[in-house]
C-alpha cells in the first residue's frame, strides 16, 4: 500500500487543467479533491482539514485571491498555491504578502508544481503537530504543567521529584546553567507538605560575601554600620516552609560553618542577637559541580545535605523535548504581548533539534521570545546572531569541523558569504549575480534580504 503524502484541494474553472493536474498529484501520491469553483470547493475546508488548496488565480465569481483571503479567515495556516496564466511580479509579490505559500505561473513544470505541494504539505503537518503540542501542554496538570518533557530522562525526572517532594528531606540538585534548577526545587515544595508556606530562593553565587550572612540570618538593628532596623533573614522566613540555596558551591567556608550549625540544631542568631530563634524548613541545594569532589567545600555540610540527590539532563540529552518547550515558550512569549503564534517551518524545527544548546532551556526560552517578536526572523537567523562563534566575514571560520552549530545554521551562512561574493565579483550587478548563481531575482531579493545585503555596498 503506497504512503499518501499528503491531501490537495485542487480548483480550476477549466475542466482539461482541472482532470490533468489532479491526476498528476495522484500519480505523484497525493490525495486530491477537485472542484471546478472557489464556492464549492470552500464548503469542504474549515479548521480541521489538515491539507493544502491549490487554486487558479483567474475564475469567474470568486478569484483565487479571494478565495486564499477566505481560506486565511477560518484558518491562516492553511497553505495555498496560487497557479496563473496572467502572472506579474507585482500581482505575485502582493499575494506572497497576503499570505500565499507560493506563486506559480502557467504553463508550470509539473515537477516543479509537486515539489512547491509537497513542502506545503510538510509544513502543513509540521503546523498541526505543532498545535497538538501546545494544546498537550496546556491540557496537562500536575508536574507535567511545570516541567515541559516526554524524554525518558525527564519522565524519571519527574518520577523522581514527586517521590521526594513527599519525603520532607534535604535534596542536592545538580544541573547545567540554565537546565531549571530552582523549576525542580519549586516542585519539590509544591508537591510536598510545605507547599502552603513559603518557598524562599536564594542565589549564593550572586549575594556580595559581606552581606550573605546578613541575607541569610538576619540582623538586629544597629548590628553594623547601616543596619538601622531590626531584618529578618531567608531561613527564619523560609520557616515552615522551603529554602533553596542555588549555587551553594559558592558559599564562603566560614558561613559554611554556620548553616551546618543551623541545620543540626534548628535554630539561627541574627547577627547582632543574643538570643537563639527556632526554625523549622526544608533546604533544597542546588549546584553546577559535584560537592562531594569540591575541595573547599565541607564535607560535614555535603553529607547533612545530601540526604537525596537529583541530576537535571541538558538540553542536548533530550532534544526530542525542545520542540514541547519552544511551543511552550512562544506560545507564553505570544500571549504576553497579544500576538497570535506563529507556526514553525520545517526549517525551524530541523534547526531547533539539531542545536546543541549550550546554555540549556534558558536559551531556548530566550530564542522563542526573539522568534515571537519578529515574523520575518527564522530560528537559524536567531542562532546566527546570538551566537558569534562563526564570523561570515572569514570563509575559514565556516568549516565544519571548527564548529558545533546545526548544519542548518552552517549552511545558512556558508550561503550568505556565496551571494556576498557574488555580488562581489560582479559589482552589484543582480542580473549578473543572477546568472553567476543560476537562481531567479524573486530568490536572490528573498535572501539578500535575509542576510541584510544592499546591492550598492558592493558597487566600484
Amino acid at each position: 500500500m503506497s504512503v499518501i503524502r499528503g491531501k490537495v484541494i485542487l480548483v480550476d474553472d477549466e475542466a482539461m487543467v482541472r482532470q490533468s493536474t489532479a491526476q498528476w498529484f495522484q500519480v505523484s501520491g497525493f490525495e486530491v479533491q477537485s472542484f471546478a469553483c472557489a464556492k464549492t470547493a470552500l464548503a469542504a475546508i474549515d479548521e480541521s482539514f489538515d491539507g493544502i488548496v491549490v487554486t487558479d488565480v483567474r475564475m469567474p465569481n470568486v478569484s483565487g485571491l479571494e478565495l486564499q483571503q477566505l481560506i486565511r479567515n477560518i484558518d491562516q495556516t492553511i497553505p495555498v498555491i496560487l497557479l496563473t496564466a496572467h502572472g506579474d511580479v507585482d500581482m505575485a509579490i502582493q499575494a506572497l504578502k497576503d499570505g500565499a505559500y507560493d506563486f506559480i505561473e502557467k504553463p508550470f513544470v509539473p515537477e516543479r508544481l509537486v515539489e512547491a505541494v509537497d513542502r506545503a504539505c510538510q509544513q502543513r503537518q509540521l503546523v498541526l503537530e505543532n498545535q497538538r503540542l501546545s494544546e498537550a501542554v496546556v491540557s496537562e496538570t500536575g508536574i507535567d504543567s511545570k516541567i515541559i518533557g516526554i524524554s525518558p530522562a525527564i519522565v524519571r525526572l519527574k518520577r523522581n521529584i514527586l517521590k521526594l517532594a513527599k519525603l520532607d528531606t534535604n535534596v542536592i540538585i545538580y544541573g547545567d546553567t540554565g537546565t531549571g534548577k530552582e523549576l525542580v526545587a519549586q516542585c519539590l515544595h509544591d508537591f510536598g507538605k510545605r507547599e502552603n508556606k513559603h518557598f524562599v530562593p536564594i542565589n549564593c553565587g550572586a549575594i556580595p560575601e559581606n552581606l550573605i550572612e546578613s541575607e541569610l540570618f538576619g540582623h538586629e538593628s544597629g548590628a553594623f554600620t547601616g543596619a538601622t532596623k531590626t531584618r529578618i533573614g531567608k531561613f527564619e522566613y523560609a520557616s515552615q516552609g522551603s529554602l533553596f540555596l542555588d549555587e551553594i558551591e559558592s558559599m564562603p567556608t566560614h558561613l559554611q560553618i554556620k548553616l551546618l550549625r543551623a541545620l543540626q540544631e534548628g535554630t539561627i542568631e541574627r547577627l547582632g542577637a543574643n538570643r537563639s530563634i527556632n526554625v523549622d524548613l526544608r533546604v533544597i541545594a542546588a549546584a553546577k559541580c559535584e560537592l562531594r569532589d569540591h575541595p573547599e567545600f565541607r564535607q560535614d555540610l555535603f553529607y547533612r545535605l545530601n540526604v537525596a540527590e537529583l541530576h537535571i539532563p541538558p538540553l542536548k540529552e533530550r532534544l526530542e523535548d525542545v520542540p514541547l518547550l519552544f511551543n511552550h515558550y512562544l506560545r507564553l512569549a505570544c500571549a504576553a504581548h497579544e500576538q497570535e503564534i506563529r507556526p514553525l517551518s520545517e526549517h525551524d524545527l530541523v534547526t531547533l533539534t539539531e542545536y546543541q544548546w549550550p546554555g540549556n532551556v534558558r536559551e531556548l526560552k530566550n530564542v522563542a521570545i526573539r522568534y515571537s517578536l519578529d515574523d520575518e526572523v527564522s530560528v537559524a537567523d536567531i542562532l546566527m546572531i546570538s551566537n558569534p562563534k562563526v564570523s561570515l566575514d572569514d570563509p575559514a571560520e565556516l568549516n565544519v569541523e571548527h564548529s558545533d552549530l546545526p548544519l542548518s545554521v552552517q549552511v545558512a551562512q556558508f550561503e550568505a558569504e556565496v551571494i556576498r561574493n557574488a555580488l562581489s565579483v560582479n559589482q552589484g550587478s543582480i542580473k549578473a549575480t543572477m546568472a553567476s548563481l543560476d537562481i531567479p531575482r524573486r530568490t536572490l531579493n528573498q535572501k539578500m534580504i535575509k542576510y541584510g545585503l544592499d546591492r550598492k555596498n558592493f558597487k566600484d
